[in-house]
């Protein structure tokens, strides 16, 4: 990747709808170059996916948790990634270092829905423990990643 890669993906980031003519112009190459571009990054795997940032309680979603997760034992592992990856509710999953084994961002409807995820969906699992914190208020969530410019050169 070069800097042209690097202001594409930065402009990407911020205006994930723009059109390629829109792209030219902010980062002054020709469409078709800048379309070519995209098409090596997301074949590189640099850009995963084209998504719609959603209100979450606009859709219904009032209450958002953070659940720290240890499983009994290692074979459970499988059992539980494939949970994970079932249920909507579920929005991030990180295997973690320290008391817990895994940190998950869940979303629900309310706190009622909240324990049925907890309660009838992840503790039908045996030996999986949790400790959950709830979200009073969310004051800064972005999916823009700072890109290191010095990783390239």
């Amino acid at each position: 990747m070069d800097t042209l890669d690097l202001k594409l993906l930065r402009t990407l980031m911020e205006h994930g709808r723009a059109t390629w003519s829109d792209l030219a112009a902010k980062i002054e190459m020709s469409s078709p170059a800048v379309a070519e571009r995209v098409r090596r990054l997301e074949e590189k795997g640099v850009i995963k996916t084209y998504e719609a940032v959603i209100d979450p309680e606009l859709v219904g979603n009032t209450c958002t948790a953070f659940i720290a997760v240890t499983l009994e034992k290692t074979e459970q592992r499988a059992a539980f990634l494939e949970l994970i990856h079932e249920l909507v509710e579920v929005q991030e999953c990180h295997h973690i270092a320290g008391d817990y084994d895994y940190l998950l961002k869940v979303r629900a409807r309310d706190t009622k829905d909240l324990d049925r995820v907890i309660s009838s969906e992840l503790k039908k699992l045996p030996g999986l423990k949790t400790r959950t914190t709830i979200v009073m208020n969310s004051l800064k969530e972005t999916a823009q990643l700072p890109i290191h410019a010095d990783r390239f050169s």
